[in-house]
Parts: C-alpha cells; sequence; structure tokens
C-alpha cells in the first residue's frame, strides 16, 4: 500500500501495481461471489468481475425485468444466475448491491446464509452505519467489508471497457478470518477500480449522503436552475440560457478542469473571465456554505437515513417519485436542453 501525500494529508491508497490483477485472482481463486443485486451498481460489477476471470454469480429475484437482463448480458440461469436464497448459499463472498431500502426488506433472506467466515460486501456504507434504523445487523463471525466505487455501475462498467478504472473507496467493518483487507482489496480490483482509498463505512456514508445532495446531484440542478430562471426573467431565449449555463459547463469547461483541475481553468481563461471568476467565488462560497454544514449535520444526526428510509418504504413511493422525475423532465430547462443535445454534432 502506497501512502500519498495530498495537498500537504497523507492517506493510504492501493494501485494496480501495488495489487495487480494476478494477485487478486490469487487471492479469490478458491472464493464464489454472489451479486445480489442487478440494478445500479449489479451489471458492472459482476461483469467486470467476470471478464477479469473471478467465479462469480448473480442472485436475483427471478421474472422481473433486472432478471431479463441479467440473462441478456450472458448470465445462464442455473449456472451463474439464480434466486437470490440459492445465490447466496452457494457463495463464499455476498455482494449486497440492492438499494438501500431494498437491502432492508431483504435482509431477513439473506441473513441465514452468513455462515462463518464468509464475507458481506457493501458499496455503500448506509446499511451499517445507520444500522440501529436498518436493522441490518451483520453476525461476528464473518467479514464485513466495501468496495464503493465513485461514480455509477454504467461508469464503472464503461471505463473497465475503455481499459481505465474508476477510482473506489474502501473500508473494513469488520475482520473475523483475518484475511478482510486481502479479500476486500481483491474484489476492489477486480471490479475495475483505478485506484483504492481507504475510509470507514461512517465515513463513506456521510461523505456520499452529502455528495449526492450537493455539488453531485442537489445543489447543482438548484445553481444551474437558478442562473437559468434569471437569464429567462432578463429576456433571454431558451436556447441561449441554457447554452449558457449548462452546455458550456458541460461540454466545454468540465472535460478540462477534469482533466487539469479548476486551478488551470482559471489560469487559461480570459481576463475577463478570470477577474468575474475570481470576484463572485467568495459570494457564492459564502452563500453555500451554511447549507452545505446544515446538509453534513443534517446527514451525521441520521434525519436524512430517517427521511429516505420513511420515504422509500411507502407503498406509492415509486409513483410519486416518478412524478417528481416527470416534473424535472418536462420543465423548460431540460427540454430545451433535449432538443441542444440533439443539435450537437456528434447527433447530426
Amino acid at each position: 500500500m502506497a501512502v500519498i501525500n495530498f495537498g500537504g494529508v497523507e492517506e493510504n491508497v492501493e494501485t494496480r501495481e501495488e495489487f495487480p490483477l494476478e494477485k487478486a485472482r490469487e487471492v479469490m481463486k478458491d472464493e464464489t461471489i454472489a451479486v445480489i443485486g442487478y440494478g445500479v451498481q449489479g451489471p458492472g460489477q459482476s461483469l467486470n468481475l467476470r471478464d477479469n476471470g473471478f467465479n462469480v454469480i448473480v442472485g436475483q429475484r427471478k421474472g422481473g425485468k433486472t432478471w431479463d437482463k441479467a440473462v441478456a448480458d450472458g448470465w445462464v440461469p442455473g449456472e451463474t444466475l439464480f434466486e437470490i436464497e440459492e445465490a447466496c448459499k452457494r457463495a463464499t463472498v455476498i455482494q449486497y448491491l440492492l438499494s438501500d431500502a431494498a437491502q432492508i426488506e431483504v435482509w431477513p433472506r439473506i441473513k441465514p446464509y452468513l455462515t462463518a467466515g464468509k464475507a458481506l460486501y457493501f458499496s455503500h456504507g448506509f446499511a451499517i452505519t445507520y444500522k440501529e434504523r436498518t436493522n441490518i445487523v451483520p453476525p461476528a463471525n464473518i467479514d464485513v467489508i466495501m468496495v464503493a466505487p465513485k461514480g455509477s455501475g454504467t461508469s464503472l462498467r464503461t471505463m473497465f471497457l475503455e481499459g481505465r478504472g474508476l477510482n473506489s473507496s474502501f473500508a473494513i467493518f469488520q475482520d473475523a478470518t483475518g484475511r478482510a483487507k486481502e479479500r476486500v482489496l481483491a474484489l476492489g480490483i477486480g471490479v475495475g477500480s483505478g485506484y483504492l482509498f481507504e475510509t470507514t463505512f461512517k465515513r463513506e456514508v456521510y461523505s456520499d449522503l452529502t455528495g449526492e445532495r450537493g455539488t453531485l446531484m442537489g445543489a447543482i440542478q438548484g445553481l444551474l436552475l437558478a442562473q437559468y430562471e434569471t437569464l429567462r426573467e432578463n429576456g433571454h431565449t431558451p436556447s441561449e440560457a441554457f447554452n449558457e449555463t449548462v452546455e458550456e459547463l458541460t461540454q466545454s469547461l468540465m472535460p478540462l478542469f477534469a482533466k487539469n483541475g479548476m486551478d488551470w481553468m482559471y489560469a487559461n481563461c480570459s481576463t475577463t473571465a478570470q477577474r468575474g471568476a475570481l470576484d463572485w467565488m467568495g459570494p457564492f462560497h459564502d452563500a453555500t456554505k451554511p447549507v452545505f454544514q446544515k446538509l453534513y449535520a443534517e446527514v451525521a444526526c441520521g434525519n436524512e437515513a430517517q427521511r429516505s428510509i420513511n420515504s422509500n418504504s411507502k407503498v406509492d413511493y415509486r409513483e410519486k417519485l416518478n412524478e417528481e422525475l416527470k416534473a424535472l423532465r418536462e420543465s423548460e430547462m431540460w427540454r430545451t436542453g433535449a432538443v441542444v443535445r440533439k443539435l450537437r454534432p456528434e447527433n447530426n
């Protein structure tokens, strides 16, 4: 494991150089990995593991859309695709990749198969960190580990097929066998991580929930909409407002500062843009910092987790969610976005 200095702070990081794929395969050569759930993370992680030469099976409810999707991806019923209980029975490592709400619901069916020496693997710290709320309490005689890719399962798979890796965090909650660390690192390399950085279940879920509600989705949509509305209210057309708010950001600037950093971006834009960005950076920071602090506090005390559990457990949850998503999709800004995307050169 390498110790890397990040801006003056040292962190433990595992790369493919320290833990090559060949070593990962050797560690897991006698293990059977059951990926439970074939929704967001399941397809990418299971397919990458399979392509990397690991012994993988999938556990999924028979007859649903995701079962059919698994079959379409080459998983064979009765050979590599099973009902959830059967997959758990056959496995030495159970990758529990259902949604947080589904993990709570399915847990009583999973727990009997968590026998001594097995490993229970998560890609999110939610269930364990908030175990008093989820009632997911693993037995003491198994390993409890986590690899959390920093992106969607789709991105994990796409980058794998391109020969790249998506960075992941890893954590060990419980080491019953003395092999938890080598297991989690081997699995992290196996699912296609670019590099692995060490965390805890609690830190992962606190940062993840804050990020999802913050700059990754919630805050960015709020900021984009506020600017778009301001431009529209001052007479700018939908096309102009969308291009100045979203298109230039995502198509031109994001790839550049993802590659080179925001400091590079500031140094390589026009002097007019530099001055304005530097002047307005402070007011935006000061306006939003209290919101982020409030958000983090709600995550840390468990209120955000409880809101999610309460909402997701309602019988009409999916119906109401679809209504909210439909309203977002049909808003003027994103209807404009659909048109703008069709006009991109690669689509013509």
